[in-house]
């Protein structure tokens, strides 16, 4: 005789420890189905401000623009280690999976938004990508510092631990 699985529902509870959940609140544009899709960090209220801009470039509604910690973001790109979400913003043309990151995904935006020629051909000059690429690490690396300072409620921890105190 053959046993029959069943399937329970079980309720998720999320836990926010001072105040809202800022990913809950990070902006999304466009839906699913669109030529290109903006994955970036919903925690960072630069990153938010920056999302505002797209808003107003993107007046033929090419990009998608969803914050990383969307539930099912991972599971819908899985090519994308995990870690990659956190280090920089990820630019995917849906027609084919093609991925760029970086100063490169910034490129991708340009590239895809109506005019963006008129700022995309700096990128063709030499050392340009190269120079990009080092300012967009420093920029992702310090883009809690930059958009929150310290009254943020949501950056990495920053703790000194003095060994011999604790003894």
């Amino acid at each position: 005789m053959g046993a029959t699985a069943t399937m329970h529902t079980v309720p998720v509870v999320r836990f926010t420890v001072a105040g809202e959940d800022p990913a809950a609140a990070a902006r999304v544009l466009g839906c699913e189905g669109r030529p290109y899709t903006v994955i970036y960090d919903g925690n960072c209220k630069v990153c938010g401000r920056l999302v505002n801009v797209l808003a107003e470039w993107d007046k033929h509604g090419v990009l998608e623009v969803v914050p990383s910690q969307r539930p099912g973001v991972r599971a819908r790109f899985p090519w994308i280690p995990e870690r990659a979400y956190a280090e920089s913003v990820q630019v995917i043309r849906n027609s084919d999976g093609k991925t760029w990151q970086g100063a490169a995904a910034i490129e991708a935006i340009i590239n895809a938004m109506p005019k963006g020629w008129l700022i995309g051909w700096v990128f063709k000059i030499p050392f340009v990508r190269p120079l990009a690429e080092r300012f967009y690490r420093w920029f992702a690396r310090n883009r809690y510092r930059l958009g929150c300072g310290e009254h943020c409620t949501y950056h990495p921890l920053d703790v000194e631990y003095d060994v011999d105190q604790a003894a």
